[in-house]
């Protein structure tokens, strides 16, 4: 089976992490090895950047310095890790990719549409997903999970958990914007269930829109 390239979006406290590592191993089960990654990061110069842009070292400098950062990070997540794991066939599952951006630095930070386009086909080229699945939680749900688990770890906020309530549900909803403007991409989970149920809605998106049509 030729490599497939899934992707994981939505809003802070979603369930991203977790539902990755049950599908992982749902896939496991099926006999699919997976590549797991994240954004930023999933490389060495990725993960450094990581670190700048979660700590908030760069919010005073704007939504468009952050968006460069991001591009930068992406370029070589998928120049090192992202396309070579797909031309050798193997599937890779991503939490955040592009679509952040488009929410995070684009919708609610103000650049451009046309600059993050720019930016994406140097950063991703034809790199890019074959399912993106959309977590939807209410935001306050999201913020109180994240809450959470923030007490449960002894944690911080990072860069972007931080941000109130007003603009976590603007995020929210530009990121149900982007799964509507693309329907042959994107597939809505309601992740305000338990983990089995929002599992389960993610396999039959998996099963139906890449296994099957592989098969």
């Amino acid at each position: 089976m030729a490599g497939k390239f899934i992707t994981f979006e939505g809003g802070d406290g979603a369930g991203k992490s977790t539902q990755l590592r049950l599908l992982v191993a749902r896939l496991a089960g099926e006999g699919i090895a997976a590549v797991v990654t994240r954004e930023p990061g999933g490389t060495p110069t990725a993960e450094t950047i990581r670190k700048v842009l979660l700590s908030g070292r760069v919010k005073s400098l704007g939504a468009e310095a952050e968006a460069l950062l991001f591009a930068a990070a992406r370029a070589d997540h998928v120049d090192r890790l992202i396309r070579p794991a797909l031309a050798a066939g193997e599937w890779v599952l991503c939490d955040r990719f592009f679509d952040s951006t488009r929410v995070y630095q684009g919708a609610i930070g103000g650049v451009d549409a046309g600059q993050l386009d720019a930016l994406e086909r140097v950063a991703v080229g034809r790199s890019r997903p074959d399912l993106t699945l959309m977590l939807d939680v209410p935001a306050e749900v999201g913020l109180s999970r994240v809450k959470a688990r923030l007490e449960e770890s002894g944690g911080v906020p990072d860069r972007f958990e931080s941000d109130e309530i007003d603009l976590q549900q603007r995020r929210r909803q530009a990121f149900l914007d982007i799964a509507a403007a693309n329907p042959g991409r994107c597939v809505i989970i309601d992740a305000n269930r338990d983990e089995a149920a929002v599992a389960e809605d993610i396999w039959r998106a998996v099963e139906s829109r890449l296994i099957k049509q592989a098969a």
